[in-house]
């Protein structure tokens, strides 16, 4: 099981946010059969089979094991990931374009580049894993706490002048084999765990 999956078709992305399939997704971090999930979501084990073999289907869970219990095969599955992000591959006819309106100070287009960065990263992990390769990437998450606006500014002027530099330093349009690779550095206010889950006070 990966620790994340990228759901890049729009029938896996439609059967994933049913509420009911969505439930079971989470309940299958954990291996089940359906007869064991039918008594925790309180459906008939049929009903709960037919959303299975539905997210099966789409390659959402996969068969751990098969129990022989009497005449009675029991599947017991587990989601192929623990948790899941819908790219913007799945919806290409309205897919985010960050060269459509490219604004730095902009958090819509803020948005939009991380939608192609999701975009992407899925392309390059399904890519290698058909070819049976790693994927070389690399991130970097942090906080930084301002004092002001004017130190926020000034911060990211001197990130831009330093990234650029670095930039400039290793780019090589001539290099014989060379691949490039995207770069991207994005500031945002961060976002506590109540305000995440919906959960602070309006006069907070």
């Amino acid at each position: 099981m990966f620790e994340v999956g990228v759901i890049e078709e729009a029938g896996a992305a439609e059967v994933a946010l049913d509420p009911v399939r969505a439930r079971l997704l989470r309940l299958l971090a954990e291996p089940h059969s359906a007869t064991g999930l039918a008594a925790i979501v309180g459906l008939p084990r049929q009903k709960v089979n037919y959303h299975l073999k539905t997210l099966e289907a789409h390659g959402l869970v996969e068969l751990v094991e098969e129990r022989r219990k009497g005449n009675v095969t029991e599947r017991v599955l587990r989601a192929t990931a623990a948790s899941f992000v819908i790219s913007p591959v799945a919806l290409a006819a309205v897919q985010p374009d960050p060269a459509r309106s490219p604004d730095r100070l902009s958090a819509r287009w803020l948005l939009a580049l991380a939608a192609r960065l999701v975009k992407e990263t899925g392309q390059l992990i399904s890519g290698a894993a058909k070819a049976g390769k790693p994927v070389a990437t690399f991130a970097l998450d942090g906080t930084v706490r301002f004092a002001s606006a004017a130190d926020r500014a000034a911060f990211a002027q001197e990130l831009t002048a330093a990234v650029t530099a670095l930039v400039g330093r290793y780019h090589d349009d001539q290099a014989p084999g060379g691949r490039e690779h995207r770069v991207i550095i994005a500031i945002h206010p961060s976002i506590s765990d109540a305000e995440s889950s919906g959960t602070e006070s309006k006069g907070s």
